[in-house]
């Protein structure tokens, strides 16, 4: 594991936070088919090789991390060295006992080197302390390695919404119960 602290974000971190390098490059996609065959509907997601290598930017503006830091319940920063390596915002979803993560980034130059995972397990830390049943990720369905981080993380697939991004992206749902 890095040597990162994680801690409380200040607004002071907001502008240096939405400087990250939130982009991502990815070779799979989650590819969503559906069906309907009379009365049945059937939604499956498969993972497809992509021709080529892309590279992605999140459909959110990371200059919206100020309408988050309003929303904030715990919103947490990795740095070392004085230098901000990644963050987590984890609110309250309208479920109760539910955190809700969709503001989670990593610089980078610094993803694969265990600053995605110190950030996940302090939230939840905070979300068991705070005694909160389960806790959602959303990612895009083209966001395979955060895909592949769920996963890894013990959070399994649990929904989906068609469209729900500015960009019309599929967001994709991964949760875990909290003990």
């Amino acid at each position: 594991m890095p040597q990162v602290q994680v801690r409380p974000a200040a607004s002071a971190d907001l502008p240096a936070l939405a400087a990250l390098d939130h982009s991502y490059s990815t070779d799979y996609v989650w590819q969503m088919e559906a069906r309907q065959e009379g009365e049945a509907v059937s939604i499956v997601f498969r993972t497809v090789r992509l021709p080529r290598s892309v590279r992605v930017t999140p459909p959110r503006d990371p200059n919206a991390l100020t309408e988050a830091w309003a929303r904030r319940v715990c919103f947490l920063v990795a740095e070392e060295g004085g230098h901000l390596k990644g963050y987590l915002n984890l609110t309250l979803a309208p479920v109760a006992g539910t955190g809700w993560i969709a503001d989670f980034g990593v610089e980078r130059r610094f993803r694969r080197m265990g600053v995605g995972s110190v950030l996940l397990a302090a939230a939840m830390q905070w979300a068991r302390s705070n005694r909160l049943q389960r806790v959602v990720l959303e990612t895009q369905s083209k966001n395979f390695p955060a895909i592949s981080f769920a996963q890894k993380h013990g959070l399994v697939y649990c929904g989906y919404n068609d469209r729900y991004y500015p960009n019309q992206d599929v967001a994709l749902f991964f949760g875990a119960q909290l003990k």
